[in-house]
């Protein structure tokens, strides 16, 4: 097979799985993965995907700096696989007797399916959602920050009173998440949940970043904090190469998380 035909038929594979990984590109072709992998970055050049750790996906399009938020049914809803991994791979770092934050980002949201319920621990949100199900949980001391309601803020408080209240607590963790998360920090559609969320990273000993793959690279409306700020960013396997060296540039840890277990993947 020659490599346009080649490279023809990686195309039809994106096009109907959305993904595909270097190992099994390797063994369907019978080329070393180190000829798959150059395919890949010439077929990325082109524009036709998106290099990942392992492979590739379909090339992300770049999305409007303001996007407003989904709607509770969406936002709130299952998760995709690789969130969830994300998400379970976050609740798995707790320990016991820690304070975290958890905010109402629907990726924050999947950690509650995981959250141990062995350890005592504390979590502060500023999310009606997550603290009605939170305050449930019997080894959970759970507060909620306070301050304006506004329909369009899917339930999360986010006005100056909320970062006031905010400033007066110290957390041993936040995970953190943003519309975009990028070498050139993370960012968000609105001022006014930027400055919430660049007090909850002031307050906190640890920043562990949530980054699913389709924010890593994105840049939206207004930064809430430098990518220095975190001390660990947990996204997936999908995650596009060129994000993930960028921000390693900044001496950020990476780590990955498996879609079958949730669990660190190096």
């Amino acid at each position: 097979m020659l490599a346009e035909e080649r490279r023809q038929k990686i195309v039809e594979i994106l096009q109907k799985e959305g993904r595909v990984i270097a190992k099994d590109l390797s063994e369907m072709f019978q080329i070393s993965i180190d000829s798959i992998r150059r395919d890949l970055t010439i077929m990325e050049d082109q524009g036709l995907l998106q290099k990942t750790y392992g492979g590739a996906i379909s090339k992300i399009p770049t999305p409007k700096v303001r996007t407003m938020p989904q709607p509770e049914s969406r936002r709130y809803g299952d998760g995709a696989p690789h969130q969830n991994a994300i998400s379970k791979l976050a609740a798995s770092l707790i320990k016991e007797h820690e304070t975290v934050y958890i905010g109402g980002a629907g990726i924050q949201y999947g950690m509650l399916k995981y959250l141990p319920n062995d350890i005592p621990f504390t979590v502060i949100t500023n999310s009606m959602k997550i603290a009605e199900l939170i305050r449930k949980q019997e080894n959970v001391t759970s507060y909620l920050i306070g301050g304006k309601l506004r329909a369009e803020s899917a339930g999360s408080i986010i006005d100056t009173l909320a970062i006031e209240m905010m400033s007066k607590f110290t957390l041993d963790i936040a995970f953190i998440t943003g519309g975009g998360i990028a070498a050139n920090g993370i960012s968000t559609a609105t001022p006014e949940g930027a400055a919430f969320a660049r007090m909850v990273a002031q307050v906190s000993r640890k920043n562990i970043c949530l980054a699913p793959h389709e924010k890593l690279g994105q840049q939206m409306f207004i930064t809430l904090t430098p990518i220095e700020k975190m001390d660990v960013v947990i996204t997936d396997q999908a995650a596009p190469e060129t994000a993930v060296q960028e921000i390693r540039k900044r001496n950020v840890e990476i780590i990955f998380a498996d879609e079958e277990n949730g669990v660190e993947s190096l």
